[in-house]
């Protein structure tokens, strides 16, 4: 069996790689070892899924340009979405692919 390989690519440069992320609801959800944390910044902002739980965010920074919130992640996800727990997901021009 050929394994999946998503990446998360943005300005250019590759952020998050993995062959073990979770799919929920068509976002590609990575470990939280998958993501380069050089180019993470944690961010002030939050949401609320009603089935997920209470989202944080991080702000995705290469070369000096800031992608505002464009990370985010379920630091403490209500049970059914438990298999997320601080997995990363990407939205606002983050590209991933797999």
């Amino acid at each position: 069996m050929e394994l999946k390989i998503a990446t998360a690519t943005w300005n250019g440069q590759v952020i998050a790689e993995s062959d073990e992320t979770e799919m929920v609801e068509g976002n590609h959800y990575f470990p939280p070892h998958a993501i380069k944390s050089e180019y993470f910044q944690p961010s002030a902002e939050s949401s609320v899924c009603p089935w997920k739980g209470t989202a944080s965010y991080y702000d995705v920074v290469v070369d000096g340009d800031v992608n505002r919130g464009a990370a985010w992640f379920y630091p403490d996800p209500k049970p059914a979405a438990s298999n997320i727990k601080d997995h990363i997901a990407f939205w606002r021009g983050v590209t991933v692919s797999s």
